[in-house]
């Protein structure tokens, strides 16, 4: 019964993934209309569902989930933000995917957690959320010396880091307002 509870749960944490993958926001910034096109930011709610989740299940079903959500994308069907298949290995987007794997072991420590408190929780999801970002970072940087491609790491690095990150923060004080009912369920759970 223990491994179809598990089973079940892994099963709703890769649909709430696919789920939040495709649905993207796209956040204007109120600049003139000579710049709009330029600042357009395409965001998706991909990781506040990661959050939630790595809050609410355990560590290895979140891993388990988003592992074969990672391998849904690259070998089956392109899920991902931009795409997937095999060569969406060598784009600096999976950086940032390898990133989720720290994010959801530093999350899920409050998992272990009774009850979840406000300020840890922002505390942690600031880390988790600045370390998936250094991943990504590093990921990019390795994938341009490789490629000999430095001027594209300064253009990656605004576009997925320095653009992103401050909504990533963001997030976290309406993911914040969830705190409670989780608390309250986990008490029955």
């Amino acid at each position: 019964m223990l491994n179809f509870i598990r089973f079940i749960e892994v099963i709703i944490s890769i649909q709430s993934m696919i789920i939040s993958t495709m649905i993207p926001i796209f956040i204007t910034l109120p600049f003139p209309d000579k710049f709009k096109a330029a600042l357009e930011m395409p965001i998706s709610l991909q990781i506040p569902t990661v959050i939630i989740i790595s809050i609410i299940f355990e560590r290895n079903v979140v891993f388990t989930a988003f592992t074969i959500y990672l391998i849904i994308g690259l070998f089956f069907y392109p899920i991902f933000h931009h795409g997937g298949s095999l060569g969406y290995l060598l784009t600096p987007n999976f950086g940032y995917l390898i990133g989720y794997y720290p994010l959801i072991q530093i999350i899920n420590k409050l998992n272990k957690k009774s009850k979840v408190h406000l300020f840890d929780f922002l505390r942690k999801g600031l880390i988790a959320i600045s370390i998936m970002h250094l991943v990504g970072i590093i990921f990019n940087l390795i994938l341009m010396i490789y490629y000999n491609q430095f001027d594209n790491f300064f253009y990656n690095f605004g576009n997925l880091t320095l653009g992103k990150v401050g909504y990533h923060y963001l997030m976290l004080l309406p993911i914040s307002l969830l705190i409670k009912p989780i608390n309250y369920f986990k008490r029955f759970y």
